[in-house]
């Protein structure tokens, strides 16, 4: 605009010398013939239309100029908006992958969470069946291992339900692989008595002896004795079982097996 308004100032200053050009010589002249009156005319409109013309290049040069100025910084800003969009368009890939990156890391940290809550879970279990638990042995509260409970449990269910030979050999079975057990005694005394059922009379009583001499003091050691007793009349050794009974009577008075054992020895003899 600058521009212009210059050239617009300077057509006007043309104008002005043209028609200053009128007030001396040429305005004298105009009424001094016809000839130099139409000569000055003529000079006149020359000169106006030089200036006019001059004018006209002036006024496109400068919008020419404006043109170019104008062009130049469209163009500049075009680049800049173009340069923006790009950037912005980067931006929004970079934080798409961004947020893509975070979901499946959140995925696989929910993932990695549920399997670590599931073998845990799993350790958990496995431990726990390794873990001590309570059981009543013989009137006595002990810890045990609960694979060990749970055999000589079953072993018990076989003798209960009067199975002897299954019983035997689950009896058989649990001392063998838990021959430390604070159930070997009781386990002793059962399959004894399994044996005594079937017949097995030597094994059963060498059961018995050993729980005798294991624990001597065990709630049925007087049951014991008197079985042992039991399988010495099976295999005919009087002697042995009189003697078995006295031991019995001797060791336990109090016990209500010796009752038993005192009724037994007044028939024997």
């Amino acid at each position: 605009m600058q521009h212009v308004r210059s050239g617009w100032h300077r057509a006007a200053m043309a104008l002005s010398l043209v028609l200053a050009g009128l007030s001396s010589p040429a305005q004298a002249a105009l009424f001094g013939g016809d000839d130099e009156a139409r000569r000055a005319i003529l000079d006149l409109r020359q000169r106006l239309e030089q200036s006019q013309n001059a004018t006209r290049a002036l006024i496109e040069q400068n919008a020419q100029s404006q043109n170019q100025t104008q062009n130049q910084a469209i163009a500049q800003l075009r680049g800049a908006l173009l340069d923006l969009q790009g950037q912005i368009d980067r931006l929004k890939a970079e934080l798409a992958q961004s947020l893509g990156a975070q979901e499946r890391l959140a995925r696989d940290l929910t993932e990695l969470q549920l399997r670590q809550k599931d073998v845990l879970s799993a350790v958990d279990d496995r431990l726990r069946r390794f873990e001590p638990v309570p059981a009543t042995i013989d009137g006595r509260e002990v810890m045990v291992d609960p694979a060990e409970k749970t055999e000589f449990e079953k072993a018990m269910a076989l003798f209960r339900q009067a199975d002897f030979p299954a019983a035997q050999n689950a009896l058989s079975s649990f001392l063998l692989r838990y021959g430390s057990s604070a159930y070997v005694p009781s386990a002793l005394f059962w399959l004894g008595n399994a044996q005594y059922a079937n017949k097995a009379y030597r094994e059963s009583m060498a059961n018995f002896q050993k729980l005798l001499s294991m624990a001597p003091n065990h709630p049925r050691a007087a049951e014991a004795m008197l079985a042992i007793s039991n399988v010495q009349i099976e295999l005919k050794d009087m002697k042995a079982a009189r003697k078995t009974l006295e031991d019995l009577i001797a060791s336990y008075p109090q016990a209500e097996t010796a009752g038993t054992a005192r009724d037994r020895l007044s028939r024997l003899r």
